[in-house]
C-alpha cells in the first residue's frame, strides 16, 4: 500500500515538474485591421508551415477559429473594449458569448487564454471600471463548463499604466489606477493569470533618441545601463521596461504573478520621421528578441524566469490609422511573402541573414526529405502549389510525375519548382525543415525537374520558411529529467 502511494506520488511530481519545464515560448498576433488579407484558412496553412505554435487575435472570430481547428496553434482570444459593457452587467451575457463563440470549437481550437479589454486605460473612454466585473463573469461561465483552470482570464497594458520606470526598481504605477488595479491585480493572484503587457522599445527611441540609444532598443547595445538603486545592469530597453513592471508589482506586494508580453515588434517601414522604421531594424529587433527569450535568459532582477513574448505583427494591416509605421508591423505582406527573413523558432537565427538575394542555382536542387513527417510534407506542399504560386500541374493525375503517387515525390517536384522560381537560395528550400538541398539531378523518365532560369513566370520574391527546432534544442531538459527520475524511482 505504502509503495502504491509513493508511486502516486513520484507519478504526480514528475508531471508537475514536466508542466514547468515548458519554456519561455515566442508567439505572433495576428491583428485584422486589413481589407487585403488572405482568408483565415490560408493563414492557418502559413502559420503551421512556419512553426508559429502560439497566436493572439483580437476577438473571437468563428472563421478564424474554425480554420485553427486541429492546428495545436494556441490561441489568445479577445474581448474589445466595445463589449465590456454588457459583459460587465449581466453574468448571462458572459454565459451566451462562451456558450456561442467558444464551446463549439473547443477543444479542437486550442484555446489557452482570453483577454478582456485591450488597453483600457489608453483608450479615449476609459471602461477601466468595467474590466475587473467583466473579467469575473467570463471566468464564472468557465467555471461552469469546467474550463476555469484550462483557460485564464487576463486583460492586456500599455507600459503607459507606470507613471515611472527608469530606473527599473523605481518601476511604479500610475496611482490614478489605482481603483482599477487593486482588484485585477488580486483577480490575477488568486486565479493564477498572467499580468499582460504591450512594450514597444521602438516607440522610447523614436519619441527620445537623444535619451534612448538604437542599439540599446535593438539588444545590440555594447554597453550597460546600471540601475543605481540595485546594481543591476541592462544591456537592453526591453529587459529594463519588464523589471520595471516587476518592481511596480512588488512594490504593491504582488510577488507571484507573472508577466506575459502580448504584444512587442518594430516596424519596417515608416514616414519621413521615422528614419529607424527599416526592415533592417525590424529584422535585428525580432531576431534578437526571440534568441534573448527563448534561452530562458530572464532579465537582471529575474534571471532565468520563462517569459512568453508574442510579436506584432503577423502581417501589415492597411486600415490602421496614425502615421505609415503603423501599417508596417507585419512579418509578411498580404500575398504572405515574407517582409524580411526572420526564423520565428530561433534554432536559426544565427543563420538567418539579409543575404538571401536571388542567385544562381550553381546545379543544385531542392527536394523533399525522407525523413520529415508525412504531415509536415503534405502542410508544405499544400502551401508551395497554393500560396507559394508553383505550377504543380505536373504531379495531378496522368501527367508526367504523377508517379510514384507519394507525398514524398510529389512535394519534391513542388519543393524544386518553387526553389528555381525564387532564385535558389538556402531559405527558398526550407519548408520548415522539410527540404533539402541536393546536386544530383532528380529527374526520371518524362518528369523532368526545373533549373534556374528555365520558367519564364519565374517570382525572385522568396518567402523565408523556418526550419524546426533541433534535436539538441528539444532535447535541453532530458538529462536533468532523466538524473530527477532516477532519483524519484529511488525513493520507491
Amino acid at each position: 500500500m505504502t509503495r502504491g502511494f509513493r508511486l502516486i506520488f513520484v507519478t504526480s511530481l514528475l508531471l508537475s515538474l514536466l508542466g514547468l519545464c515548458r519554456g519561455s515560448t515566442i508567439g505572433v498576433c495576428y491583428g485584422r485591421n486589413a481589407d487585403d488579407l488572405p482568408t483565415p484558412d490560408k493563414v492557418a496553412q502559413l502559420v503551421q508551415l512556419h512553426k508559429i505554435k502560439y497566436l493572439r487575435i483580437y476577438d473571437s472570430n468563428i472563421q478564424v477559429l474554425k480554420a485553427f481547428a486541429n492546428t495545436g496553434v494556441e490561441l489568445i482570444v479577445g474581448i474589445s473594449n466595445l463589449d465590456l459593457l454588457p459583459f460587465s452587467q449581466f453574468q448571462s451575457n458572459a454565459d451566451t458569448w462562451l456558450r456561442n463563440n467558444i464551446l463549439p470549437y473547443y477543444p479542437a481550437t486550442k484555446i489557452t487564454y482570453i483577454t478582456v479589454g485591450a488597453e483600457v486605460t489608453e483608450s479615449p473612454n476609459n471602461a477601466s471600471a468595467m474590466v475587473v466585473p467583466a473579467m469575473k463573469n467570463i471566468l464564472t461561465a468557465l467555471r461552469k463548463a469546467g474550463l476555469h483552470k484550462k483557460i485564464k482570464v487576463s486583460t492586456t497594458h500599455s507600459l503607459g499604466i507606470l507613471s515611472r520606470s527608469f530606473p527599473p526598481s523605481a518601476g511604479a504605477f500610475n496611482s490614478s489606477h489605482a481603483f482599477f488595479l487593486k482588484p485585477m491585480l488580486e483577480f490575477l493572484a488568486e486565479n493564477q493569470s498572467p499580468f499582460m503587457v504591450d512594450i514597444y522599445p521602438y516607440y522610447a527611441y523614436r519619441d527620445s533618441p537623444s535619451n534612448v540609444s538604437l542599439d540599446y532598443a535593438l539588444f545590440e547595445s555594447s554597453s550597460e545601463v546600471i540601475d543605481p538603486n540595485t546594481g543591476l545592469l541592462y544591456t537592453n530597453m526591453f529587459d529594463a521596461q519588464i523589471d520595471a513592471l516587476y518592481f511596480a508589482l512588488m512594490a504593491l506586494n504582488f510577488r507571484t504573478i507573472k508577466i506575459m508580453v502580448t504584444e512587442t515588434g518594430w516596424p519596417s517601414k515608416g514616414s519621413p520621421k521615422e528614419k529607424a522604421a527599416t526592415p533592417d531594424n525590424a529584422q535585428t529587433y525580432n531576431t534578437n528578441l526571440i534568441r534573448h527569450v527563448i534561452n530562458d535568459t530572464g532579465t537582471p532582477a529575474k534571471p532565468g524566469e520563462e517569459l512568453d513574448v508574442y510579436i506584432f505583427s503577423l502581417f501589415n494591416e492597411n486600415r490602421k490609422p496614425g502615421l505609415e509605421s503603423e501599417r508596417n508591423w507585419g512579418l509578411f505582406y498580404p500575398d504572405q511573402t515574407s517582409v524580411y527573413n526572420l526564423d520565428i523558432t530561433g534554432q536559426d537565427a544565427a543563420r538567418v541573414t539579409t543575404e538571401a538575394n536571388v542567385t544562381s542555382s550553381n546545379g543544385t536542387y531542392c527536394i523533399a526529405s525522407s525523413t520529415a513527417s508525412e504531415i509536415d510534407l503534405q502542410n508544405a506542399l499544400d502551401w508551395a502549389c497554393g500560396s507559394g504560386n508553383v505550377d504543380c500541374s505536373a504531379i495531378q493525375p496522368s501527367q508526367p510525375c504523377f508517379e510514384p503517387d507519394n507525398v514524398v515525390s510529389h512535394a519534391s517536384f513542388a519543393f524544386n519548382s518553387y526553389y528555381q522560381q525564387n532564385g535558389a537560395t538556402d531559405i527558398a528550400c526550407s519548408f520548415g525543415g522539410t527540404g533539402i538541398k541536393v546536386n544530383k539531378d532528380p529527374s526520371y523518365d518524362n518528369c523532368l525537374y526545373m533549373t534556374t532560369g528555365s520558367n519564364k513566370t519565374a517570382e525572385t520574391n522568396a518567402t523565408a520558411l523556418t526550419s524546426p527546432p533541433s534535436a539538441a534544442a528539444s532535447g535541453t531538459f532530458t538529462w536533468p529529467l532523466s538524473c530527477l527520475l532516477m532519483a524519484l524511482l529511488s525513493c520507491l
